[in-house]
């Protein structure tokens, strides 16, 4: 198992440095992680950086809370792809989940595919799913898979939660074999990872990675 691959390298703190922004693309280089993942200001610093290897560019979108406009949220996108994000990260709308608005669930985030899909970006969705019930996480997914979403995710790392088996299985279950499932928040070590690929996870956000692919351990909370 080529387990760098499955790996958005992480690094969304926001005392982050252009300096540890640097160190996260050399690394990424060094062990051809499939992309970081970087606060959008960063995005364009990082897309120079990485030019010319196999690790892509990602940015989270309407993040941490979701709670922004989907106008914003397709805004926010579209200055990140023009500045070189090759895949969009965009927290799901949990307010309008809690409070059944499960339209605007759906239209905020086929909004953004489609913002997506013209410029041949990939969309994950963080569905945040420490914040919601069995039921929520389901009618989320089935919800995403109707949008034309790429990915559902578990957690932005910045909640009170973050990834667990038992959310990637049920994730999986809910939207087939196709779509990808991205586990992120509190995967620190090998047997973790490992753990959530073979519960049905196609990707992994963790800014463990290096402890992962050396198969040592890191208290990273994402």
């Amino acid at each position: 198992m080529n387990i760098n691959r499955h790996i958005d390298h992480t690094l969304l703190k926001p005392e982050a440095t252009s300096e540890q922004i640097a160190k996260l693309c050399q690394e990424a280089r060094e062990f051809d992680f499939y992309s970081v993942c970087v606060n959008s200001y960063y995005v364009k610093e990082a897309a120079s950086l990485l030019r010319g290897s196999n690790t892509k560019v990602c940015t989270v979108v309407g993040f941490p809370l979701g709670a922004s406009t989907m106008e914003t949220k397709r805004f926010e996108a579209m200055k990140a792809i023009a500045d070189g994000a090759g895949e969009i990260d965009m927290v799901i709308n949990v307010s309008a989940i809690k409070s059944g608005n499960w339209q605007y669930v759906l239209d905020d985030m086929s909004s953004l595919a489609k913002v997506c899909h013209q410029q041949n970006i990939l969309l994950k969705v963080i569905l945040e799913t420490c914040l919601l019930s069995n039921e929520e996480k389901v009618k989320a997914c089935e919800l995403a898979v109707k949008a034309g979403v790429d990915f559902v995710k578990t957690s932005t790392g910045f909640s009170t939660g973050g990834a667990t088996i038992d959310d990637v299985k049920l994730m999986r279950k809910t939207v087939g074999p196709d779509l990808g499932v991205k586990a992120s928040g509190g995967i620190r070590d090998t047997a973790g990872a490992k753990a959530m690929i073979e519960a049905g996870a196609t990707r992994l956000g963790t800014s463990a990675s290096i402890a992962i692919v050396t198969g040592t351990h890191s208290d990273a909370k994402y």
